[in-house]
């Protein structure tokens, strides 16, 4: 049986931490589905598009990642997609403890998925999408936090 996972989020920008979890997370699945939440209350710096193509362009070159996007459910996606597990990075014990609620409430509605925390790298761990969407509000250089694509 294929071991799938879904890796959900934003993404708000995706950022070098999120590559990460996804290149040390490539080791344990068969795939990795990165599933950009569709939230229209919520406001972006990037579009919904411009997600998908960013993430697109930088995991272009692994045939075991995938991108896509979606509304709803996480643990509706995974049913859809076939997958068995959710894919989840922590960076300090206030994402543990926000990950650990939701991964329960997940395994009541969906008992026969699973919830797989991996901790950020620590040189990694200070860095979260909306650190790096107020930066870029006060006209600060972001490109150290993003990660680069040969066709930029």
């Amino acid at each position: 049986m294929s071991k799938t996972a879904i890796f959900p989020g934003s993404f708000d920008p995706f950022t070098i931490g999120h590559l990460d979890i996804i290149q040390r997370a490539l080791p344990l699945f068969d795939t990795i589905i990165v599933a950009i939440g569709n939230n229209r209350e919520k406001s972006c710096m990037f579009s919904l598009e411009e997600r998908l193509d960013n993430i697109r362009r930088v995991i272009k070159s692994n045939p075991h990642v995938e991108v896509m996007t979606y509304s709803g459910l996480t643990t509706d996606l995974c049913r859809e997609k076939g997958a068995r597990f959710i894919l989840r990075g922590v960076r300090n014990l206030d994402d543990y403890e926000y990950e650990r609620n939701i991964a329960d409430i997940n395994r009541t509605i969906a008992p026969d998925i699973e919830t797989v925390l991996l901790f950020a790298d620590p040189s990694l761990s200070v860095i979260s999408s909306s650190m790096v969407r107020e930066l870029n509000a006060f006209g600060k250089d972001i490109t150290p936090y993003l990660p680069q694509t040969a066709d930029k």
